[in-house]
């Protein structure tokens, strides 16, 4: 690793021990519309705690109008209303206790928990039209999507209730069991698109004639939720990449439509990991065709428009699962794979820090190094073998926070298996 690299990162880095140590960051955001806070695991206390932080300054500096998360429409709609001061929830903790798809530490834990209560707080002294919200951008709530529409219309007549209750019917046989359905639809040339698409357009017809109210806007996210969460999962069950980008092109989707429901002026913060955040022109992401959020929102509002903030740790501790829908565990995270932009972090300053990259960087910094990227699925002992992404960290992110050691989260539904304690010598390479 040149000496030069070390040399620029120590004159560059930021300190980063407390909330006022982001003044740079905040200065750098200036009036940008739209704000996206990376992670590099989904379950790692300080970059919860520090996205927390940054939206905290966010809201009540620069008057962001609303935090959209990596999260399902529906679950995070009942967290909407209740830091707006609506419905009968007691608390934070209780709303997110409800939050039962896995991987459920992702939101139901206590850092989201003290971050949707500050914002009850701050929402208090405002008027309704002026409450900050809370909402989902992703695509995977087919079936409460639908039971939600189910609710809404329940009161109604008219062509969309018929159009759910063909959906609700085309659906059925599957047990509410996406797996179910997209397996099906690979061997038959059928599926429920027509229905949800039916569905989508109906309610869109009767918002157009009926008003652009909130219940309104809600029910029609929802229908597009399930019109996208029926082509994911069947395009999912196909193989390939298209899943990927159909994903991230429902969140791109959505922050729009809330940004429009949010009127003029409106401004956004985004939670998600970062590669959905940064920038996938600037990984190997694009050899394989694929983008993401951070990428599209780049290209819908202009680079001024959007600042793109990652984060990344050498080493610590992580709630995961060995395996899709098993266990959530408390496991080691090993010191960063050589050469990784996170060794080079680690190397440079034996402190957490803040980088705030330029548009004229430094040669060095241009180098493609791998970045770590950990998943709800984690196996400590194959890191090596897929944790990381090759990376212009100047270029796929605006910022970057490197937190050197971190913790795991504390999730509200308790750890379901003990600890997994590192070996005494980790394996050769990291």
């Amino acid at each position: 690793m040149a000496d030069t690299l070390l040399r620029t990162v120590q004159a560059r880095a930021l300190p980063l021990r407390e909330a006022r140590d982001l003044e740079p960051l905040l200065d750098r955001i200036g009036d940008a519309k739209v704000v996206m806070l990376g992670e590099a695991t989904h379950g790692t206390s300080e970059f919860y705690t520090w996205r927390a932080r940054i939206t905290e300054r966010l809201v009540a500096e620069k008057g962001f109008s609303f935090v959209a998360v990596e999260g399902d429409w529906p679950d995070c709609r009942r967290l909407d209303r209740y830091v707006k001061g609506e419905g009968e929830a007691a608390s934070a903790r209780e709303v997110l206790h409800a939050f039962d798809r896995w991987p459920t530490w992702m939101w139901a834990n206590r850092e989201v928990a003290a971050l949707a209560e500050w914002l009850r707080t701050w929402n208090a002294t405002r008027e309704p039209g002026r409450r900050v919200g809370f909402y989902g951008l992703d695509v995977y709530s087919l079936w409460d999507s639908l039971h939600a529409i189910a609710g809404f219309l329940a009161s109604r007549d008219g062509a969309a209730l018929e159009r759910l209750a063909a959906a609700l019917r085309c659906f059925e046989p599957y047990g509410e069991d996406v797996q179910a359905y997209a397996r099906a639809t690979r061997f038959v040339d059928e599926s429920c698109e027509d229905e949800v698409v039916a569905l989508l357009r109906s309610l869109q017809e009767e918002r157009q004639r009926l008003g652009d109210g909130a219940a309104f806007f809600d029910a029609e996210q929802n229908a597009l939720v399930a019109k996208n969460a029926e082509a994911y999962y069947r395009t999912m069950v196909r193989g390939g990449d298209a899943s990927w980008n159909l994903r991230d092109a429902h969140m791109a989707e959505t922050l729009e439509r809330l940004l429009r429901h949010h009127g003029p002026g409106a401004r956004a913060i985004v939670w998600a990991h970062n590669t959905h955040v940064g920038d996938a022109r600037y990984t190997d992401m694009a050899r394989a065709g694929l983008w993401n959020i951070g990428q599209l929102a780049r290209e819908a509002y202009g680079e001024e428009e959007v600042v793109l903030v990652g984060f990344g740790t050498h080493r610590g501790t992580v709630i995961a699962a060995e395996a899709w829908e098993e266990p959530m565990m408390r496991m080691p995270v090993p010191p960063a794979q050589p050469e990784s932009w996170e060794e080079v972090l680690h190397r440079a300053t034996p402190d957490d820090c803040l980088l705030l990259f330029r548009h004229d960087e430094d040669e060095e910094l241009l180098e493609v190094r791998k970045h770590r990227a950990i998943g709800v699925v984690y196996r400590p002992g194959l890191e090596a073998f897929g944790n990381y992404v090759p990376t212009v960290l100047p270029r796929r992110y605006d910022a970057f926070l490197f937190l050197d050691q971190t913790h795991a989260l504390h999730p509200l539904h308790l750890v379901e298996r003990p600890e997994v304690e590192p070996p005494e010598t980790w394996p050769s390479g990291f």
